[in-house]
C-alpha cells in the first residue's frame, strides 16, 4: 500500500474518508476516547483489513459505532429497557452496551462471540462519517498490544502505509477508551471495561453495578473475552512498565535503588521530585489528567528510549480505575507493593 493520506476535519475530506470507507477501505478516525480504525462494520472483507493493519488476533471483537439510538435494533435483538435508559443518559459518548448480535453483524466484526457492543460517539468527525457510511467498527488505531493513539500523529507512526488516510481531528478529549458493559439483568450492569463512566455514574441509574474480576485481575482461562481490552496483553509500550503501589517516600526509596540506565518514572505532577535520582515525565494531578495524557506520555518514554518505566499507580476509583487496569495491562498484571 502507498503512504497513508492525511485528512483534516472539513467537510470535504469526511467525505473523503466515507467514500474510502464504503469502498471497503480502513481509515484513521477521531473519536472522543481515542483515535479509531474505522472499516463499514457489515462488510466482513473490510473489518479483515482492520485485523491486518493492526495485526490483532481475530478473536479480540470490535464495538460497532452508531449515528442514532434507533439504529440500535438493527445490530441486535433482546435488548433490555435499561439499554434504553442508559443510552438517553450517557449518548452520545464513551459508553459501549453488548447485546446479542443479529446476523446482520458478520462473525468477523463480534470477534466470533454471539453478541456485539454498540456505541453511540460524540466526536464531530465520526457522528458526520457514520451519518455519510453508516455503522463503522472501529478499534484503536494502534498496532495491537501497544498504547492507543489520542493524536493523528500517533495514528501515522503507527499505521503509516497500512491503511488508507487519517482524519487529523485534534487531540482526543478523553484518552481512554469507552466503558464497556453488558447486562446480567434487567437491573445489572456489568464493567467488563472501565473508562469515562465511570461505575459511580452507572450507580445512579441501575439498581446493582457489578465490576467484572476481569478488570483487576488476569481473564480466567478458558473464559471468551466479550469486551475489547479484557484479553492479551494491551496498551503496553515498548519499556518494561512495573508498577510500584505505595506511598512516595517508599516509591522513591525502591527507584533510587533500582534503577537502571535507561530507567524512566512516571511520576503525578505535585510529587517531588527532589526526591528521587531518576529521569522522569509527569502525567497530570488527578485521574481525569491522567486518562486524558496517560496513553501519550508511554510513547513519549518510547521516544526517550526508555527500557524501564516505574509507575506511580492512580486511584482506583472514578476515571482512574480505567487508568489502573490499562496500567496493570500495560505492566502485565506486575504490581511492586512497597
Amino acid at each position: 500500500m502507498e503512504n497513508t493520506v492525511l485528512l483534516y476535519d472539513s467537510a470535504e475530506d469526511i467525505l473523503t474518508a466515507s467514500k474510502l470507507i464504503r469502498k471497503g477501505n480502513v481509515v484513521g478516525i477521531p473519536t472522543e476516547t481515542v483515535y479509531g480504525l474505522g472499516a463499514d462494520a457489515l462488510n466482513p472483507e473490510a473489518v479483515k483489513k482492520i485485523f491486518k493493519a493492526k495485526g490483532r488476533p481475530a478473536d479480540n471483537p470490535l464495538i460497532v459505532h452508531i449515528y442514532k439510538i434507533e439504529e440500535a435494533d438493527k445490530l441486535g435483538h433482546d435488548i433490555p429497557n435499561i439499554f434504553y435508559r442508559l443510552a438517553a443518559i450517557f449518548w452520545p459518548g464513551p459508553l459501549t452496551m453488548i447485546v446479542p448480535k443479529n446476523d446482520i453483524i458478520p462473525a468477523e466484526t463480534s470477534g466470533g462471540l454471539d453478541t456485539v457492543g454498540i456505541r453511540m460517539p460524540s466526536h464531530r468527525v465520526m457522528r458526520e462519517l457514520i451519518r455519510l457510511t453508516g455503522p463503522i467498527a472501529a478499534p484503536s488505531a494502534n498496532r495491537s498490544g501497544y498504547p492507543s493513539p489520542t493524536s493523528a500523529a500517533h495514528v501515522m507512526n503507527d499505521m503509516n502505509g497500512k491503511i488508507s488516510a487519517v482524519i487529523d481531528g485534534g487531540e482526543s478529549r478523553f484518552g481512554v477508551e469507552s466503558t464497556v458493559i453488558s447486562f446480567d439483568d434487567e437491573n445489572t450492569v456489568r464493567i467488563l471495561r472501565p473508562g469515562s463512566v465511570t461505575s459511580e455514574m452507572l450507580m445512579e441509574h441501575a439498581d446493582n453495578v457489578i465490576i467484572d474480576d476481569a478488570i483487576l485481575n488476569d481473564i480466567a482461562e478458558g473464559r471468551e473475552a466479550p469486551s475489547p481490552g479484557m484479553k492479551y496483553k494491551h496498551y503496553s509500550p515498548q519499556a518494561d512498565v512495573k508498577i510500584i503501589d505505595g506511598d512516595f517516600e517508599n516509591f522513591c526509596i525502591y527507584v533510587n535503588n533500582n534503577q537502571g540506565i535507561n530507567t524512566f518514572c512516571l511520576l503525578f505532577d505535585d510529587d517531588d521530585t527532589n526526591k528521587i535520582n531518576c529521569r522522569y515525565v509527569t502525567y497530570g494531578s488527578d485521574s481525569s489528567q491522567q486518562a486524558h495524557n496517560f496513553f501519550a506520555k508511554l510513547r513519549e518514554l518510547d521516544s526517550l528510549n526508555a527500557d524501564r518505566i516505574f509507575v506511580r499507580p492512580p486511584q482506583k476509583d472514578g476515571v482512574g480505575l480505567a487508568v489502573y487496569n490499562r496500567l496493570l495491562r500495560a505492566a502485565g498484571f506486575e504490581v511492586i507493593r512497597v
